[in-house]
C-alpha cells in the first residue's frame, strides 16, 4: 500500500517550478514504480542504549481496544520515505492478526492506493489521541486513492479486510499507545516526534 499523499506533494514540488523536465519526470516514474511490502533494507536511526535497533521487517504486539495486532512500523522519516511508500506491497502472507502501522510525525489528511498489493485490506484512520476515526475498504492493486474523512490523522493501521468488524471495532475504539511508544524507541524513534507524549 502506498502513501498518495507522498507522491502527490513530490508531483507539485517538481513540476511547479522551473526545472529540467526530463530529471523530473525520471524521478517521478522511479518513485511511482517503487513497489510495496516488507523492505527489510530500511534503516532507523542508532538506538541511544545501543541495542540492535530493529527495522521495518519486525513485529510488534500493539493492541487496538482488546484486540492484540503483530504490526510492522512505516514511520514517516524526512530523509527516508521508504517505508511509508512500500507498506504492503507485494503481500500475500499478511496472518488474521498481521498489519502494518503508518506513523506520522503531524496530524494530517491521508490518502493509500493499492498499487501493487496483492491482498484486500482495511485500513484504520487514527487520531493524535490514539482514538479510531473510521475504517475504509481498499481492494486488490486498485489504484484509486482512499482518503482520510479527517484532516487530523496521526496513525493509519492497515488489516486484512473484514478484520475490524470482525473484532467488532467502531469509531472510538483506542489504539494502545503505550505500547507503539515502545515499539517506536526499539526502532529507534523518539515518540514525541511522532506525537506520542
Amino acid at each position: 500500500m502506498k502513501n498518495a499523499n507522498f507522491l502527490a506533494h513530490l508531483a507539485h514540488a517538481l513540476f511547479s517550478v522551473p526545472a529540467a523536465p526530463a530529471a523530473a519526470l525520471a524521478l517521478a516514474a522511479t518513485l511511482a514504480l517503487t513497489g510495496c511490502g516488507n523492505d527489510n533494507n530500511a534503516t532507523a536511526p542508532a538506538g541511544a542504549s545501543g541495542a540492535a535497533v530493529k527495522t521495518s521487517a519486525d513485529y510488534f504486539t500493539i493492541n487496538v481496544a482488546a484486540a492484540p495486532v503483530r504490526m510492522q512500523l512505516a514511520v514517516e522519516q524526512p530523509d527516508n520515505m521508504n517505508e511509508m511508500m512500500r507498506g504492503l506491497m507485494g503481500r500475500r502472507d499478511l496472518a488474521e492478526d498481521q498489519g502494518m502501522i503508518f506513523v506520522y510525525r503531524n496530524a494530517q489528511p491521508v490518502s493509500f492506493w493499492m498499487r501493487n498489493t496483492p491482498t484486500a485490506l482495511d485500513i484504520g484512520f487514527f487520531t493524535k489521541d490514539g482514538a479510531l476515526s473510521e475504517v475504509r475498504q481498499m481492494f486488490p492493486f486498485d489504484e484509486t486513492s482512499v482518503s482520510s474523512a479527517r484532516n487530523d490523522i496521526q496513525y493509519a493501521l492497515e488489516m486484512n479486510q473484514g478484520w475490524f468488524a470482525r473484532h467488532n471495532l467502531k469509531s472510538g475504539a483506542p489504539l494502545d499507545l503505550k505500547a507503539l511508544a515502545a515499539a517506536l524507541k526499539a526502532r529507534g524513534f523518539n515518540p514525541a516526534d511522532y506525537g506520542i507524549r
